[in-house]
């Protein structure tokens, strides 16, 4: 028998993560206008893309180090899309292009269609400061 890579747990963080990215995106998709919380949702997001490109990493290294190569590349080639789309979206956010934000959220949908929110239960004190804290981030 092979051996077992256990990953369980960055496996479910990751979810969380997907499912707080899939509240927020709906959030701002009922917005009409950019306000505060508009922008606290959209520095969340890429929060939690980081969060999400970090887990995969480690996932893939703990395969790398039991020589499944080939699953880790194969695993780090499916979810790259995170890693780009946080870097991309922390950089529109930065530079304050808030006009070209939808286009790139609306390319996150196919990666969360398979997430279903029928309740938002995300509290709000989650986002809250977002904003500053990627500002700030760019900062240092």
């Amino acid at each position: 028998m092979g051996r077992v890579v256990s990953v369980e747990r960055v496996g479910t963080e990751r979810q969380q993560l997907r499912r707080t990215i899939a509240e927020a995106l709906r959030r701002l998709m009922e917005k009409s206008d950019l306000d505060e919380e508009a922008k606290d949702l959209a520095a969340l997001i890429v929060f939690c893309l980081d969060a999400i490109a970090e887990g995969v990493d480690r996932s893939a290294t703990a395969w790398e180090r039991r020589d499944y190569y080939l699953k880790a590349d194969r695993f780090r080639r499916e979810w790259a899309w995170a890693n780009r789309t946080a870097d991309e979206m922390a950089t529109l956010i930065q530079q304050d292009d808030w006009e070209r934000l939808p286009a790139v959220l609306a390319s996150l949908l196919p990666h969360f269609a398979d997430v279903r929110v029928t309740k938002l239960v995300r509290p709000p004190s989650l986002w809250q400061g977002a904003y500053r804290r990627l500002l700030a981030e760019e900062a240092l």
